[in-house]
């Protein structure tokens, strides 16, 4: 019996495999099984291919496979396409009548799921459904488990769409049930259900739910946009204004504007996005005023792959913004993270007064994986501006005070009496232009100095995996995390380790300096072409990593794809 199953669902974009992708991993879930899925979306409302990727496993699981047992191909293109990408005992479906494919295979299997579709359902559309009752029937589920699951999912449609979807399921467990015998891809069930099941961005957004985000405002950009959809989804009940901004430099200067009034505000884009907000994010640096943003990656320059994943904004995000300021740019690499980082962004942001910057990526972003309840109690949520009752009695307010920290009282405009001065232009403690040479001395090294020494202080630690015995560790950031955890898991014989940076500005240098004390061989893994990772190691704590394991075409790392490469350059 396989540890790890791997199912693909392949077809053109429109045929609804993210719909019943989706319907699968809650199956399995409820099923007491690990799952991590992922999406390979072309940037089409239809046609092209498109696949949905799901690893099912009854140990911890972090990443998909590159090899599938199981391929459900619902268009002919995939039939071709998907072959070479088999395990070496997997098996296609598909149908022959409906594509006209006469070759006899082993690993090919017909299953006339489209005239099915069109006999129980009425109609080619369904055709989706077959997927599950066919995937039910070769692991061994009970079908019951399918039909409450398509009921939930279609719970929003008329009794008939439901009852369709249901019977074509049907009609397809049944006919593998009497066709196929083989056990080989079965799973065993617990009897306890697997956790919680999110994407990375409905993790970043309940986050800023429980950090207390009332406002949210950005000009939707694959593929940031699954924030804003989840926050629309829940802003009734939280009490959040979602606003779909006209663009970008909107998007940024209505959350300076709601979070000047005290009111804990984020946006989200992607990178080319986030070049239109870099003068608003200067601006929130000058005026001390908190911002969230999330910089949700993808294989760029210009419009690049809008659909996509890639790592190659570490650079851009470190340095970008006109003149020098302090920042925090976190790089969650799961979904735990994810809920906790943006949590803490919150916090820092307020606490400090500065941009945080949270890094994200297509493959983060939109693959979905089971994970513990989180501890809503493990982040206390704090609010650092001047409460309304002590406003009352403010006098001679100065919205830039010299402060031995560096951070000035921040009251909200109508809670105090006094006037709030802000400005874009250097100023004084009051917030009055000025070109006095020893103030703009002061305001920067409050600015800069000072915040970057109390920020240093609160640095997320980098995350360690069996370093103790290594002869070689592996180095990344942000979504790599899941491929380095599944494979050092893999290779445990090899003695391999790794270090994953949930944070990367401030850098933990000290940390890093002490974790690397003993001379090893030290690869960085990025989806880059650059190598920004290991130059930015080097810069900050002085140690040359040995080589770098690149990425760049849009597709993110798994298991044996880094397996592949680290037997390439003969590190194992």
């Amino acid at each position: 019996m396989k540890t790890v199953i791997t199912i693909k669902i392949a077809g053109e974009a429109g045929q609804g495999m993210q719909t019943i992708g989706l319907v699968l991993c809650r199956i399995f879930k409820k099923a007491g099984l690990n799952i991590f899925a992922s999406q390979n979306i072309m940037s089409r409302i239809r046609g092209g291919n498109n696949v949905f990727e799901l690893s099912i496993s009854v140990k911890p699981i972090h990443s998909c496979r590159q090899y599938a047992d199981i391929v459900i191909a619902l268009d002919k293109s995939s039939v071709s396409l998907h072959r070479k990408n088999m395990a070496q005992d997997g098996l296609m479906i598909f149908d022959q009548e409906k594509f006209k494919v006469t070759e006899t295979n082993p690993a090919l299997f017909h299953v006339p799921f489209y005239a099915m579709a069109s006999e129980k359902g009425g109609s080619e559309m369904f055709v989706s459904a077959s997927a599950c009752g066919i995937i039910a029937s070769l692991t061994r589920l009970d079908f019951d488990s399918v039909a409450i699951e398509l009921k939930n999912t279609f719970s929003d449609k008329q009794t008939d769409v439901i009852e369709k979807n249901i019977q074509v399921a049907k009609t397809s467990f049944d006919f593998m049930q009497n066709n196929f015998q083989s056990n080989r891809f079965a799973v065993i069930k617990k009897k306890t259900d697997a956790g919680l099941l999110m994407s990375g961005h409905e993790a970043v957004a309940l986050g800023a739910i429980k950090a207390g985000l009332k406002f949210y405002s950005a000009y939707p950009m694959s593929p940031s946009t699954t924030i804003m959809e989840n926050l629309s989804r829940y802003a009734r009940q939280f009490n959040i204004v979602v606003e779909q901004a006209e663009d970008e430099l909107a998007a940024i200067n209505m959350i300076i504007g709601a979070s000047f009034n005290g009111v804990r505000s984020m946006c989200a884009t992607s990178g080319g996005g986030f070049a239109l907000m870099v003068e608003g994010l200067s601006l929130a640096a000058m005026t001390e005023t908190p911002v969230v943003i999330v910089d949700a990656q993808r294989p760029a320059p210009a419009t690049g792959f809008p659909t996509r994943t890639e790592q190659a904004d570490l650079d851009y995000l470190i340095h970008a913004g006109h003149g020098e300021f302090a920042r925090v740019i976190f790089a969650p690499g799961s979904n735990e993270e994810a809920f906790y980082l943006t949590q803490k962004s919150f916090q820092l942001s307020e606490k400090y007064q500065v941009p945080v910057l949270i890094m994200t990526d297509q493959h983060l972003a939109d693959s979905y994986s089971n994970n513990k309840t989180f501890n809503l109690e493990k982040i206390k949520i704090k609010r650092f501006i001047i409460s309304k009752k002590d406003s009352k009695n403010i006098t001679n307010y100065k919205r830039y005070q010299f402060t031995k920290s560096g951070i000035s009282p921040q009251a909200i405009p109508s809670w105090i009496n006094d006037c709030i001065y802000a400005d874009s232009d250097e100023h004084t403690e009051e917030g009055h232009i000025t070109e006095d040479a020893s103030i703009r001395i002061k305001m920067v090294e409050k600015r800069f100095y000072k915040k970057m020494a109390l920020l240093s202080k609160e640095i997320e630690n980098p995350v360690t995996f069996n370093l103790k015995n290594a002869r070689t560790i592996l180095i990344g950031f942000g979504s790599t995390y899941g491929a380095l955890k599944d494979t050092c898991v893999f290779l445990k014989k090899e003695k391999i380790g790794f270090i994953h940076l949930p944070q990367v500005w401030p850098f933990p240098a000290k940390k890093m300096i002490t974790i690397l004390k003993n001379p090893k061989k030290i690869f960085t893994v990025e989806n880059n072409a650059g190598g920004q990772l290991a130059k930015l190691i080097r810069r900050e704590t002085g140690i040359q990593v040995n080589g770098s394991i690149l990425k760049f075409d849009g597709r993110p790392f798994n298991l044996d794809i880094l397996v592949q490469s680290l037997k390439e350059r003969r590190i194992i």
